[in-house]
């Protein structure tokens, strides 16, 4: 009996559909996805991360944080995932959290072995996250609060990408940046042989190495980049929350692409694309006669403080307003590398007090540390000169992203395992011929360490290059542990002068146990490392994987090696042999002696023999979980007030009244606040630029997360129940015509712990 005509037809159909699944399996090799959640810890009280400047604490907001993450999987097979976050660093027990949670959603999908978290290095972020004492000091301790809210993004990005998981393909592509890094420390790099300096063109990395993510179906939906330039565009003083120079370039090229590909629904291959100076997120209605607008904005005065909802900024935000709900968030990382020695402040390093260079072997002038100073290309503003780092980085990523066709292809594979690096066993070539044994030591920063670096001096009579130390602080190190025989002997020609791998009351004040990790995408090998390798030896790293590797038939046609620095743990930094001896502030911070970069090429070695044979390795010891350990000192939010008659969000101080603000103008406002501490506004916003479109609809403008808006918070005096919340607005050369108003959103603690949103905004003022 023949089926009817209908049913006939539903199963020709079926049968097309899943062929057309099958084929568009069989075209992509891989599924990816990607994820973008916000990171932006408190905004006041919290001393910044990176600087180690007891002074430098968080007033504010430059721009929100964000941890941005990619799966990558075979459709049956393993899978990698890899997470950048807007930090200084990664943190040991921050990632040992992550994988708990990713385990009780996912069970062993994604472990220690193929799960990275990788910080760019942002001295703008708040601190208080990692678990040993020696990077928490400034910060007063532990600080949970900082702790949780980036637990908390990572593992949301890693759910995004994994819940957008799809089929799609990957491109790989590699060029040079030429003007985003110079070398900090040129003496120690110098000191490298001279037959292996020779070749090599720069005194520094050029190379970026960008992966652009094409899904099947709604075309390019990220790239991720490794370059290597230090986070320290902005200032050892600056008080705002701050991405830095790489959190700046992921804006940037986020904010490209949006604009470029708005109110599309699918990828258009066709279409062409700019580099936009600053992007303008929405279409105003535009008014020629500026008596016009003034007119208009003189009947919208500034708005009393009312309560509002928890949500209520998350649902102004701008780029919620623009998202299309089934469509991927475009997702846009610019990755750490091997940026030890490399700073941003590519004018060099001055000396403040006489304009001269500093002295070129320790970075002084008259011998004080502390009046050299490297120049950013916007010298003396650091916002212009982390915009323009950024931009450099952001314009060569789109040029590598328009260009990308070398597609990755190959099997998806990882290696992971812990090392002791406080006593590990290291086979190393030997004057005259064979081989000897060496042992790294226990952790131990040198004297060159506390002279800082160009980019962040130290204080006291501290100095880079410091082979001796000093009497005085020598008996100031005694007091708190004074380090044996042997490892004074183990860590020379270093002067100890904080013994830390061997201190550890209340509990530990450095790490000893290490991951190492390996992940393979095709051609394409990240080398995951827990520290910051200067120029010279991420070289020599790259350069040794490249070679364990090429014995594996399936790299026949090449590979793609990046290090991706600061991740999964922190260990300070790694130089070679010869950078040690001359203890720079780079070799001062290499915690495990002299062969630590030895010590690192040969388990690197152990995990890439293993990946190419495909055989296991061996796990290691374990890190200790510190977090039940853990002490914070960071006083409470008690409680916060406003004088008598006003209302939280009040107006201190309104825009003038009938004014007209240009391009470039900087537009202030203040409003009555409260701590920001009570709600971190996460996928929110705590200021935000509104434009009118037509005659009374408000519209979002420009938010936290614009580089142009600045939210500055501070107290009358220290212990002060009070708090003002100031607004910047730079207004951008793309800024349209018309009214705009600015808009604040806070929230404030009562006697007895209740929490109160509310929000308050300024009388309206036309831009030009």
């Amino acid at each position: 009996m023949d089926p009817p005509p209908v049913v006939a037809c539903f199963w020709v159909s079926l049968l097309l559909v899943l062929s057309s699944s099958r084929s568009i399996l069989a075209a992509s090799s891989y599924l990816i996805g990607l994820g973008s959640y916000d990171i932006t810890g408190p905004a006041a009280d919290v001393n910044m991360m990176g600087y180690a400047n007891a002074e430098q604490i968080a007033s504010g907001v430059h721009f929100r944080l964000r941890a941005r993450a990619f799966i990558v999987a075979e459709p049956q097979g393993k899978r990698v995932a890899f997470v950048n976050i807007d930090a200084c660093m990664a943190s040991q027990i921050v990632t040992l959290k992550v994988l708990e949670r990713l385990k009780a959603r996912y069970g062993d999908l994604y472990t220690e072995e193929n799960v990275a978290i990788s910080g760019i290095h942002t001295h703008g972020g708040p601190g208080g996250y990692l678990q040993y004492v020696v990077y928490i000091v400034t910060s007063l301790g532990f600080v949970r609060q900082s702790f949780d809210v980036i637990v908390d993004g990572i593992e949301q990005s890693i759910v995004q990408a994994h819940e957008k998981l799809s089929p799609g393909s990957i491109n790989v592509n590699k060029g040079e940046l030429l003007d985003a890094g110079i070398n900090r420390s040129p003496s120690a790099y110098l000191n490298n042989p001279a037959e292996e300096r020779s070749e090599y063109k720069y005194d520094v990395d050029k190379d970026m190495t960008l992966l652009k993510f094409v899904d099947d179906e709604w075309g390019p939906v990220g790239s991720f980049n490794w370059f290597a330039t230090h986070g320290t565009s902005m200032s050892r003083t600056n008080p705002l929350i701050s991405g830095d120079n790489k959190g700046a370039a992921a804006r940037f090229m986020e904010d490209w692409f949006d604009k470029n590909n708005m109110g599309s629904g699918l990828w258009d291959k066709s279409e062409k694309s700019e580099i936009p100076r600053r992007i303008s997120s929405i279409i105003p209605n535009y008014h020629d006669n500026n008596r016009e607008l003034l007119e208009l904005a003189a009947s919208f005065g500034a708005l009393a403080g009312r309560k509002v909802t928890k949500y209520s900024s998350v649902s102004r935000r701008v780029r919620s307003v623009l998202r299309q709900e089934n469509k991927p968030r475009f997702v846009a990382a610019f990755c750490q590398s091997n940026c030890g020695d490399v700073s941003p402040n590519v004018l060099g390093a001055y000396c403040i007090d006489t304009g001269l260079p500093c002295d070129f072997n320790h970075s002084t002038c008259g011998g004080k540390n502390e009046l050299c100073y490297g120049r950013g290309p916007g010298y003396p503003d650091e916002f212009e000169s982390t915009r323009i780092i950024g931009e450099r980085q952001f314009e060569k990523a789109v040029d590598l992203f328009n260009t990308a066709t070398e597609e990755l292809k190959g099997k998806i594979d990882y290696r992971q395992a812990y090392v002791d690096f406080s006593k590990l066993e290291v086979t190393v070539p030997k004057q005259g011929g064979g081989n000897e044994v060496v042992k790294t030591c226990p952790a131990a920063m040198g004297f060159g360490f506390a002279a800082g670096t160009t980019d962040g001096p130290g204080a006291f009579d501290f100095k880079q290059g410091d082979a001796k130390g000093n009497p005085f602080w020598r008996l100031v190190r005694d007091v708190m542990k004074t380090p044996g025989k042997e490892q004074v002997e183990c860590q020379s020609p270093k002067p100890i002068l904080l013994d830390t791998g061997e201190m550890n009351m209340p509990y530990d004040w450095a790490p000893s146990v290490l991951p190492i990790q390996i992940l393979r995408i095709g051609q394409f090998v990240i080398l995951s490392v827990p520290s910051e390798f200067t120029t010279m030896a991420g070289r020599r790293l790259r350069d040794a994987m490249r070679t364990a590797l090429a014995d594996n038939d399936e790299f026949d046609n090449g590979i793609h090696v990046v290090i991706a620095g600061l991740t999964n743990s922190y260990s300070q930094y790694v130089t070679t042999f010869e950078e040690y001896e001359v203890q720079r502030y780079e070799g001062a911070s290499t915690l495990y002696g002299p062969h630590t970069l030895s010590a690192y090429l040969q388990e690197f070695k152990k995990l890439a023999s293993a990946l190419a044979r495909k055989q296991p390795v061996e796990p290691g010891p374990l890190p200790p979980d510190l977090l039940d350990k853990q002490m914070g000192f960071l006083p409470p939010v008690v409680l916060d007030m406003t004088p008598s008659g006003v209302n939280f969000g009040d107006i201190c101080t309104d825009v003038p009244k009938n004014t007209t603000f240009n391009r470039g103008d900087m537009v202030s406002v203040m409003f009555w606040s409260a701590c920001p501490r009570n709600d971190l506004m996460t996928e929110g916003t705590f200021s935000l630029v509104e434009m009118l479109q037509g005659k009374e609809t408000w519209s979002p403008a420009y938010d936290d997360d614009d580089f142009c808006l600045r939210f500055k918070w501070s107290r009358p005096s220290k212990l002060s129940t009070h708090s003002y919340a100031t607004i910047e607005w730079r207004i951008s050369e793309s800024a349209e015509p018309g009214v705009y108003r600015i808009r604040h959103f806070g929230a404030s603690r009562s006697l007895f712990g209740s929490i109160h949103h509310f929000t308050g905004s300024s009388s309206a003022f036309v831009v030009a």
